[in-house]
């Protein structure tokens, strides 16, 4: 083992016990299923903000996207940093505060399945049941790409087998999600925020100085590229290009769609139920757009420039080429820190990969367990069930959904961009129709929500499966047909429905004239 494999080394172990020990910590704070899964809602702006644009980021930021601008895809990493901004904006002005405020009104609700169940009035709990199984199965999916992320990093920097990359990360994220809760996993998001703040801010301007400026920046890169379209670096990496730059309107539109699904996205809008108060919001939505649009220009930045930077230090990611070093075009974030930082420095802010992943895996795995916990065990199966018990059982979940998406990860060829984008459009199309019509009309019904759920759920998984290689049509990203099919039978449904509940009405109308 080199020196520079053993100061890296001690970099990680130093980052992996700090958030071992933030849960550990955190254990003697949760009183209450409150505290564990929403944290009392007393966590303030910056770390609400930072909480929810790292869980929201995960690794497809640090890999997946830089990986996609590596390949020559910065068209679509453009087009879908567009579409995320402007959806990030557009949840924080319009349902952060609603939502914090609607979420206490109905019954104080703590999770997503629980607030649909009382701002409806579903006394069949079908509304849970079935919130709470897409809830797991996106999510699932999701928590995967997190472990596939660590795997890759690991293997990447260390050389370890990608199977135990996999243990490593998943052995790290149930510690301090078992143990510490809501309030360890903001915690941690803030630490890890910032380090991904600030690996992008500083590796960006040592890549654009590394390479004489600006101007010779972007010259090096075209030269780069059209290299690789002429299929100097093999066929492989020509056919990727290619497609890549061959970009069309349907997939102008499908990126920028990906706003769409901050509307239902469960692990960042739960966020704005925990935050400490609602005038507290318009800072938090400050600090949070300002993140996020820093984290994506850095993503521009090292995928785009990575090529060119790294093509002078001997390294083609994505292809066999004859005398070059070679290796997975999503580890192009990893590779540049590694050559471009002193062992110990690289080994800091490499863990920025693993504080993307974490921060994104530990939140979604929180809120899975808190739906299945509080709206199925809780509420379905042992009603008179305490605390303490509430609490155990969301811990075992965390637990086996956890195992399950590890499972999932076992491929050492995933995408991580394809596996988050097919979650993210899973979450976007099922919830976050319903979370707008829940608290901005009234005249939704409990069967109009009950018939968009499961829409949405069942239009994206189709879509996704059946593909563009059947039809165009099915290029277009399935959040797009989701969303709409989900609006649209929600409100049919509810037009349609004449047993409209009086005291859901009454509620809505207190709800709307509560003080902001």
């Amino acid at each position: 083992m080199t020196a520079a494999t053993v100061a890296k080394l001690i970099a990680f172990a130093i980052y992996l016990g700090m958030m071992v020990y933030v849960g550990l910590r955190s254990v003697k704070k949760n009183n209450s299923s409150s505290d564990f899964f929403l944290g009392g809602r007393k966590v303030g702006p910056w770390v609400t903000a930072l909480s929810a644009e790292a869980s929201d980021s995960s690794a497809w930021l640090l890999m997946g996207l830089p990986g996609l601008c590596y390949l020559g895809g910065f068209r679509e990493t453009f087009w879908t940093a567009i579409g995320l901004l402007a959806g990030t904006y557009l949840a924080w002005l319009f349902i952060a505060k609603p939502l914090r405020k609607c979420s206490i009104a109905f019954g104080d609700s703590i999770t997503i399945p629980e607030f649909f169940t009382n701002r409806f009035r579903d006394k069949t709990n079908l509304i849970s049941i079935i919130s709470v199984v897409f809830i797991v199965l996106f999510f699932t999916i999701y928590t995967a790409s997190g472990f596939v992320a660590c795997a890759k990093l690991f293997q990447s920097v260390f050389g370890l087998n990608y199977y135990v990359g996999l243990v490593i990360g998943l052995i790290v994220i149930l510690s301090y999600t078992i143990l510490g809760g809501y309030i360890a996993v903001c915690t941690t998001d803030f630490i890890q925020g910032t380090l991904i703040f600030v690996a992008f801010i500083v590796s960006g301007v040592i890549a654009v100085i590394s390479l004489g400026g600006f101007s010779d920046s972007i010259e090096s890169v075209k030269v780069f590229m059209d290299r690789a379209q002429s299929g100097e670096f093999g066929e492989i990496l020509k056919s990727k290009f290619i497609a890549n730059k061959n970009y069309s309107g349907i997939s102008i539109i499908s990126a920028l769609a990906w706003g769409l699904g901050y509307f239902g996205m469960p692990h960042i809008i739960v966020r704005f139920m925990g935050i400490r108060s609602n005038a507290e919001i318009k800072k938090a939505r400050r600090i949070g757009i300002s993140w996020m649009l820093i984290a994506y220009i850095g993503t521009f930045i090292i995928g785009t420039l990575g090529t060119s930077y790294l093509y002078k230090h001997g390294i083609i990611l994505g292809a066999s080429v004859s005398g070059f070093a070679t290796g997975d075009a999503e580890t192009v974030f990893s590779v540049t820190m590694s050559k471009m930082y002193p062992a110990f420095i690289a080994g800091i802010f490499l863990c920025a990969i693993l504080a993307a992943s974490m921060s994104t895996a530990d939140s979604q795995l929180l809120v899975a367990s808190s739906a299945f916990s509080r709206d199925i065990f809780k509420n379905l199966l042992c009603k008179k069930a305490s605390e303490k018990t509430v609490l155990n059982v969301s811990r075992i979940t965390v637990f086996v959904i956890a195992i399950v998406g590890f499972i999932l990860a076992f491929n050492p060829n995933s995408s991580i961009f394809d596996l988050v984008s097919y979650a993210w459009a899973g979450f976007g199309a099922t919830f976050g129709p319903l979370v707008l019509l829940a608290l901005f009309w009234k005249g939704t019904t409990n069967k109009g929500a009950i018939t968009g759920l499961i829409l949405g759920g069942v239009t994206v998984v189709v879509w996704h499966g059946i593909g563009a290689d059947v039809h165009w049509i099915f290029g277009i990203y399935e959040i797009i047909p989701g969303f709409v099919i989900n609006l649209l039978g929600t409100v049919i449904v509810s037009l349609f429905d004449k047993n409209k509940n009086p005291e859901v009405l009454a509620d809505f109308e207190k709800y709307k004239a509560l003080e902001d």
